[in-house]
């Protein structure tokens, strides 16, 4: 049995070096030194307002955490052999600066509610850092909306060509999932900001602790209710991981746009050097790698959110070993998106337009449902005239042509309410100014939802 372990009274014989290896979490729970500091300091707080500890025993044991967190800090902090996970650590080392005094930290205070707290206080840093994160792509992509506006594209469904559109509307199409991103990272972080510290190991704590004080002092809303629902209540890491898992479908989704606009079939847009790759063997190559790992790293993401899932399906009540597989998948996913997001940002500024090549593929066919419009105007109903114009794209095909060159005894073959007007249909920027209702990609209607995105993007 290691020398410094929490809890070998009970034991006679020795763990297998093996078992203690598998047992320990400190390879990963290292990364909470800080907020298991930060938790240690408010819990040595609480215990003087208690009167569990003296004055001058808190300000002891408050000295040598502070120690602690600068040797951390200076990245001079040393573990042993015997730490079986960072609260071990903090609590051996706390011992060798004040002594025996640092037994009495740990009073009315499990690691239960202990990894809890730090891991909970982890994820509220960690999740602000992301959310600014995600700002930085939506500011870029703002950017883009502003710089590429007037210019059209065609817009598509099922990958097929279906209307034209603007690409500023089509760069907005991109803002507004990460606004629902950043709305769901601010629910998370209400229900993170729980405190479970003061719940013991399952029973809470015997002690006069001032829990709602306790919480105030490490920035929680309120403590959490029931001592054996706080130490085993994973949702918040459940959530976030739901949330990264989407946010990844996000971000591959656009990467997707922008891997088949950047290709050679397309040509819409073209990567910047800093943000593409080449082949090892074609000269030639110039790879899309940031918006493929992209695209890749959603899948990672999700595996994240299903393994930890799997892991809290019908564990017994309050806390089982089980849930030390709970940060991994945590840890990983932020780093992920922390890696992630700054570099599609960058990127996406860096792209540069091709607005020939997506005029150029702007055909005809395209103002098919404009056509249909037209016919609406007329006083056909809708439904007959989605069928007439589908003939006209027929007979177009049959002759060779397209909609556009269609000569009018063609269309009035089709139907009698085709006049010589209908050739004002196919004029671009006339058709992009009819679709002017709020959410529409008319010019006024897309400079509309610019400033909604600016706003929205203060309002959070």
């Amino acid at each position: 049995m290691p020398s410094h372990t929490l809890w070998g009274g009970r034991f006679d014989g020795k763990s297998d070096p093996d078992a203690f290896a598998l047992n320990a979490s400190l390879p990963f729970d290292r990364r909470l030194a800080d907020q298991d500091v930060r938790g240690s300091l408010a819990w040595a707080a609480a215990l003087v307002e208690a009167g569990v500890l003296t004055r001058p025993e808190g300000e002891r044991i408050a000295a040598g955490l502070e120690q602690i967190r600068a040797e951390f800090q200076a990245g001079t902090f040393t573990f042993a052999p015997s730490d079986e996970d960072i609260h071990t650590a903090v609590e051996r080392r706390l011992g060798e600066i004040i002594g025996p005094l640092a037994g009495k930290l740990h009073t009315g205070r499990s690691r239960n509610d202990q990894v809890a707290t730090d891991f909970r206080l982890w994820l509220l840093d960690h999740s602000a850092k992301i959310e600014t994160a995600i700002i930085e792509l939506q500011t870029a992509l703002l950017a883009r909306a502003e710089t590429d506006f007037g210019h059209p594209l065609p817009g598509y469904t099922h990958l097929q060509r279906a209307q034209p559109v603007l690409l500023s509307h089509w760069w907005l199409s991109h803002f507004w999932p990460l606004q629902r991103d950043r709305q769901r990272l601010h629910g998370v972080r209400q229900r993170t900001a729980v405190l479970p510290l003061g719940c013991g190991a399952l029973a809470g704590t015997p002690f006069p602790i001032d829990r709602a004080a306790l919480a105030q002092r490490l920035g929680f809303r309120l403590p959490a209710p029931n001592s054996l629902d706080a130490v085993s209540d994973r949702d918040f890491a459940a959530e976030f991981l739901f949330f990264a898992s989407l946010l990844g479908v996000h971000l591959s989704k656009l990467a997707e746009n922008v891997i088949l606009f950047s290709s050679s079939e397309f040509g819409f847009l073209e990567l910047a050097d800093a943000y593409a790759t080449g082949s090892s063997l074609m000269p030639q190559k110039k790879n899309p790698d940031v918006f493929e790992l992209a695209r890749g790293k959603a899948g990672a993401l999700i595996g994240h959110l299903t393994g930890l899932l799997a892991s809290l399906k019908g564990l017994p009540s309050a806390y089982d070993k089980d849930l030390q597989e709970d940060k991994l998948p945590v840890f990983r996913a932020a780093d992920t998106l922390l890696a992630l997001l700054p570099v599609l940002a960058r990127a996406l500024h860096t792209l540069t337009l091709r607005p020939e090549r997506m005029r150029a593929a702007i055909d005809p066919a395209q103002f098919a449902t404009g056509l249909a419009d037209y016919l609406v105007e007329k006083g056909v109903p809708f439904r007959e005239a989605h069928h007439l114009v589908g003939q006209a794209v027929r007979l177009a095909r049959e002759q060779g042509t397209t909609l556009a060159q269609l000569p009018l005894p063609g269309y009035r073959r089709v139907h009698p309410a085709f006049e010589a007007d209908l050739y004002r249909v196919f004029d671009l920027e006339s058709n992009l100014a009819r679709y002017r209702s709020e959410g529409g990609t008319a010019p006024e209607a897309v400079r509309v939802q610019l400033e909604r995105a600016k706003s929205a993007l203060q309002s959070l």
